[in-house]
């Protein structure tokens, strides 16, 4: 009996203890990062406490803190192009909570995991489809950044309606089916083939315009080589040739030496 009166008086004391200590804390500390949502029993309020100490009722007011820094959500999707290709994305989206709206998020949505798992991750989802959805496979490799530019505008103004932010939206990667890249790989070779292919040509055309224009300069020069040939350049070439003796010419009758006027222009 002593012993059951013992316990039943220390469990008491206890819980007296417990009542004056909350009593004698009545204040609130919100961390750097967050804001406070004040309740009175249970009930959220108006008021959105900041960072720092406030002085609250104990029993009377909770404070459910929510942090309002910057936090990064990844998400992969499944999409269609506007060709019907199918392709899965890798998307990065940094956001936080608007300040001032702390209270009206926790008071409609949640906490931070429940921000994430019923708004960001389906509004996410959701949009980047229907940005995906108006491109063809071919535009989305060449329009990447109109793409994210599209992603995180529509994102942006959906997520406003939450009091949600958005810091700033990453496509990280984008895969294709095998289909679609064997067929890009197939595209890039024929092009290629089609480049060396135009070289090839191209060069030919050279060599052959090449030897035409070096025909054309030979012949010309031999024009006007025969055109600048006058007698007198003959006859000094001639001399420059003649080695000093003159030929005898035999023939009918005697012998006689070849004249040599008549030897100069035989030359």
């Amino acid at each position: 009996m002593k012993k059951s009166k013992a316990f039943n008086n220390a469990g008491k004391l206890t819980a007296l203890l417990v009542l004056i200590t909350l009593f004698l804390t009545p204040f609130a500390i919100v961390n750097a990062g967050e804001r406070g949502v004040l309740m009175e029993f249970g009930k959220v309020q108006d008021r959105v406490l900041g960072e720092g100490i406030h002085i609250i009722v104990p029993v009377v007011n909770t404070v459910k803190r929510l942090s309002v820094q910057v936090q990064k959500q990844n998400i992969s999707a499944e999409a269609s192009t506007k060709d019907l290709q199918n392709i899965s994305a890798e998307v990065a989206l940094n956001w936080h909570i608007i300040p001032e709206k702390a209270n009206t998020i926790f008071q409609k949505i949640g906490d931070e995991k429940n921000v994430v798992d019923r708004i960001i991750n389906p509004a996410l989802e959701e949009v980047l489809k229907a940005i995906v959805a108006k491109y063809t496979a071919e535009e989305i490799i060449l329009k990447r950044e109109e793409m994210k530019a599209g992603v995180d505008e529509t994102l942006t103004n959906r997520l406003a309606n939450y009091h949600i932010a958005v810091d700033d939206v990453s496509l990280l990667h984008i895969h294709f089916s095998q289909k679609f890249n064997e067929a890009v790989e197939s595209k890039q070779v024929a092009a290629q083939e089609a480049k060396r292919a135009e070289f090839i040509a191209l060069k030919a055309s050279k060599e052959a315009e090449a030897r035409v224009n070096l025909a054309k300069g030979e012949a010309e020069a031999h024009k006007i080589i025969r055109e600048n040939l006058t007698p007198e350049i003959l006859e000094k070439q001639a001399l420059e040739k003649w080695d000093g003796k003159l030929p005898v010419i035999v023939g009918q009758g005697e012998q006689k030496l070849l004249n040599l006027t008549d030897f100069l222009k035989s030359y």
